[in-house]
């Protein structure tokens, strides 16, 4: 026993020593995203987990205590933020035991700060065992659990004012950082939420109904609005025979693309600006609407994934099963690539009326997982129309905007907090090279990413057994198809 505490003081140690460790990126190209440029040939120091100094190779001392990491023809970009995730673990289905790999995975992938909207209790310990360097995991902000008029899961039920105050108070009390709401809420139970949420100084994201809140009220509680609810309604015309369309809950009924013939796309620009003034950050899941509902998704394509390996085979099969059998293929190809279109020009527009636009994953739902799907979705906003540089904001400087914290992290300058990505490519020339990733520095503490593929491996095997630890209700079209 007294050899075994002996081994775990000086891992704790020695983990202690490589996050105070000096590290030099030398001879790297630095993408500060100050604005859009690249400075070529610089030295980095990083010490004590910040940005100690930048500048040309050839006149910055290496400090001779420094791990150096060779920057020869390589590109260092800050952290990436995925703004909309979730953990397996915080179902019912999978156990505990996987969290912290779960977020070795997203470190993996370049991802250093996430906010998980929907909240657990345990997202709170995650919160402070990360920012205590405890485990190897991305800065954590935690939403509330969500606010519903209807049994979810994770969920504060709320159905009349008074409950939604007491929801409001618990989620602020209990230390979450931003009230969420999803869906069946009645309008006065809304405006409720959003009157108590700005008593008690917390701000609200999430879902804008489209049958009870709809786009107008949650503007104009600037709510910060998520998957892009509602806006396919708010552009449907007044006379409209049909007053639904194709947001949340609501896309699986075949009736509902219906809309999609007498959407009025002239009403783009001015939603746009409206959202800008109400709140200007936005956060559409794009790759996870486009990729799930809109474009076809074959068996093979699914099983070609690289992040498929991670999952349980019934689950596999359960997803599988469900985009062989879903409603959804009652809907012709023609209108589902139309819903892509729209939502690509009302991203587009937001985008050019000033909006700041945010990279949120949406995972792990319907086999796309955590960390690779940030990627996935960097290209889907690039093909909206985003430019390689405003997709980089995307998932760097924006996020930290929103969160308050740009002084600190977001972009690469003295004295902010290092976390970086060291890529092999460089992205404002094709986005699709932030997967080829030399490495990450999180914190200050670099790992490479030889060393964190080794994670993947391991990792993958016990997610595809997670479900065998700990015996659990696995179906999942009963936990996620509506």
């Amino acid at each position: 026993m007294r050899k075994i505490g002996f081994v775990f003081v000086l891992v704790l140690l020695s983990a202690a020593v490589i996050a105070a460790q000096t590290t030099a990126f030398v001879g790297v190209n630095v993408i500060p995203m100050d604005k859009e440029r690249v400075l070529n040939n610089q030295t980095v120091i990083i010490r004590n987990g910040l940005i100690a100094e930048i500048g040309d190779a050839k006149k910055v001392k290496v400090p001779k205590d420094a791990v150096k990491i060779d920057g020869r023809g390589k590109f260092l970009i800050p952290g990436l933020v995925d703004m909309h995730t979730h953990l397996l673990s915080d179902s019912e289905e999978y156990p505990d035991s996987i969290t912290e790999d779960e977020l070795r995975v997203m470190v993996a992938n370049g991802v250093t700060t996430i906010r998980f909207m929907i909240g657990t209790p345990e997202q709170l310990v995650l919160r402070e065992k990360s920012a205590k360097g405890e485990i190897i995991a991305p800065t954590i902000f935690s939403a509330s659990p969500h606010l519903t008029g209807k049994k979810q899961g994770n969920d504060y039920v709320v159905t009349n004012e008074q409950e939604a105050r007491i929801a409001v108070r618990k989620s602020k009390q209990d230390g979450y950082d931003f009230i969420k709401v999803t869906t069946f809420l009645a309008p006065e139970v809304y405006e409720a939420i959003v009157d108590e949420a700005a008593k008690q100084n917390i701000r609200v994201v999430g879902h804008a109904d489209s049958r009870s809140v709809g786009l107008r009220r949650a503007l104009k509680a600037r709510q910060q609005i998520e998957h892009l609810d509602s806006y396919l309604e708010a552009l449907l015309p007044e006379n409209s025979p049909i007053k639904g369309s194709v947001s949340d809950l609501y896309i699986y009924n075949p009736k509902n693309w219906e809309s999609l013939d007498v959407i009025d796309e002239s009403k783009i620009p001015e939603i746009a600006k409206a959202t800008v003034a109400a709140n200007p950050f936005s956060c559409p899941t794009q790759h996870f609407m486009k990729n799930t509902f809109g474009l076809p998704r074959s068996e093979e394509s699914i099983r070609a994934q690289p992040d498929f390996r991670f999952y349980p085979k019934k689950v596999q099969e359960a997803f599988i099963n469900f985009h062989q059998k879903t409603r959804l293929n009652e809907v012709s190809l023609e209108k589902r690539a139309k819903w892509v279109s729209i939502r690509n020009k009302i991203i587009k527009a937001i985008f050019e009326a000033g909006g700041k636009i945010m990279t949120g994953s949406d995972t792990p739902e319907f086999l796309w997982l955590y960390g690779f799907t940030m990627h996935r979705e960097m290209q889907a906003l690039r093909e909206a129309g985003l430019t390689n540089y405003a997709v980089l904001e995307a998932a760097t400087k924006n996020p930290s905007m929103f969160f308050g914290t740009l002084d600190k992290v977001g972009t690469i300058v003295k004295g902010q907090r290092a976390d970086l990505v060291l890529l092999d490519a460089n992205p404002l020339e094709n986005i699709a090279n932030t997967e080829k990733r030399a490495g990450v520095l999180l914190k200050g503490r670099y790992f490479s990413q030889t060393e964190m593929n080794q994670w993947l491996d391991e990792i993958a095997p016990k997610f595809q057994k997670a479900l065998d630890i700990e015996p659990r209700k696995a179906a999942a079209e009963e936990v996620y198809a509506p």
